[in-house]
């Protein structure tokens, strides 16, 4: 479960990636301020690292950014950092591009194997709030090369990839596990990210 707390935010999620997208490669020309379409939330077992993915519009183009909170610098981590927030209740938070994180890693190739799930949201006293309008599910596994607006690391033994423009038009590696959403306007599902082994090195 994701315990979300009502909270004040400064900068806002939606203010810090608006500030951060123009900084990326795959950010569509001429974006403009951000809309928010929806969000997913996986839970980090040891509790430390908060996960959630957004779906915002920006230039008429809908984009994935999946971002991963934390209480304190990660080392090593300041090419991915988005920016730092002021929460009420939590204190500082430093937000980075999960695409690199090792926790959202971990979660996600254990959401793909059916070992977790989509965080259920409920409020610090246990109580259940409405689910969120963008659902996740593991996918077909790949059957194509590498395509679309997608960036991919290397986290521990996995090459994570995250699907940046969800246009249609992205494809998972051949072999690869996936994971796809539907939200409103989008009934069937869509690519949003995949988790393949790390080619081994040849001598």
């Amino acid at each position: 479960m994701a315990v979300i707390h009502q909270a004040h935010l400064v900068p806002t999620k939606l203010e810090l990636i608006a500030r951060w997208l123009p900084s990326q490669p795959w950010c569509p020309e001429g974006a403009g301020e951000p809309g928010a379409v929806g969000a997913y939330r996986f839970d980090d077992p040891d509790g430390e690292v908060g996960l959630e993915a957004h779906l915002v519009r920006v230039a008429g183009v809908l984009v994935h950014v999946p971002l991963a909170y934390r209480g304190a610098e990660q080392p090593g981590a300041a090419d991915r950092l988005v920016g730092t927030m002021e929460h009420s209740v939590l204190g500082r938070r430093w937000v980075y591009d999960a695409g690199g994180d090792p926790v959202f890693a971990r979660v996600l190739t254990d959401v793909l194997a059916g070992r977790a799930r989509q965080a259920v949201l409920v409020d610090p006293a246990g109580a259940p709030l409405p689910a969120p309008l963008v659902r996740i599910a593991a996918g077909e596994p790949g059957t194509g090369t590498l395509t679309g607006q997608v960036t991919t690391a290397a986290v521990g033994g996995a090459r994570v990839g995250v699907v940046r423009v969800l246009d249609g038009t992205s494809a998972a590696p051949v072999g690869a596990s996936t994971l796809v959403g539907t939200w409103p306007g989008q009934e069937g599902p869509a690519l949003l990210a995949w988790t393949a082994p790390t080619p081994a090195r040849t001598a």
